[in-house]
């Protein structure tokens, strides 16, 4: 059975982080972009990261950051992922020799397989409602824009909560969901209760399909 990969992102507290791993989500995202009401310092980071058990992701995300600043995080860091959030050229994005998400913000008229054949060395396109300035929005996209052969895996992402994210699964059938806001009780706060009922929800998406996909056809 496939399971789902579960990113908490907009992490900004150690408790938080631990609180997250333990309800079972396998990455936690670091966000590096100063105007977000979600981001983080380096030593807030470090002093996250620390607080983690073993065997759970670091995402660090930026926006149109300086090289020199991404380096620095690595370094730092050394994060499992790297997340593009911007409008970074392919080369912004491989500069590093580091794997990467490139994430993209849908809407009609996006061209995500030239994205993806543009970004073939991505780890895998993450896909976020468009909003204006960059991420954090909490909207649900069209999941009808998603082609059905995009060749590359999908972290969903754009307004997922408890209340919709089993929805999402069964319709785009991702390789990941990616939650933030859905899980908060304010900017920057997880809420550990609301992150546990997304885990099960997803969880309870992926029996579902698993169900759908095992079913005989109908009239037999």
């Amino acid at each position: 059975m496939h399971r789902t990969r579960i990113k908490i992102c907009g992490i900004t507290r150690p408790g938080d982080a631990v609180a997250a791993a333990r309800a079972g989500a396998d990455a936690i995202g670091l966000v590096f972009y100063p105007p977000s009401p979600r981001a983080v310092t380096l030593r807030q980071a470090l002093d996250i990261v620390r607080e983690l058990p073993p065997l759970v992701g670091v995402v660090a995300l930026f926006v149109r950051a300086e090289p020199a600043r991404v380096r620095e995080v690595i370094d730092a860091l050394r994060p499992s992922l790297l997340q593009f959030h911007g409008d970074e050229a392919v080369e912004d994005c491989e500069a590093f020799a580091h794997p990467y998400l490139r994430a993209l913000r849908m809407r009609p008229g996006v061209d995500l397989l030239d994205l993806r054949l543009r970004h073939a060395h991505a780890r895998g396109l993450l896909l976020d409602a468009f909003v204006e300035g960059y991420g954090g929005g909490g909207e649900v996209f069209d999941w009808s824009l998603i082609p059905t052969n995009v060749g590359s895996p999908i972290v969903l992402s754009g307004g997922l909560r408890a209340a919709n994210v089993a929805q999402a699964i069964l319709r785009v059938r991702p390789w990941a969901v990616d939650v933030s806001s859905g899980v908060e009780s304010a900017k920057g706060v997880k809420d550990v209760a609301a992150m546990r009922e997304f885990v099960a929800a997803v969880r309870a998406a992926d029996a579902a399909a698993q169900r759908a996909d095992t079913a005989p056809p109908a009239g037999r």
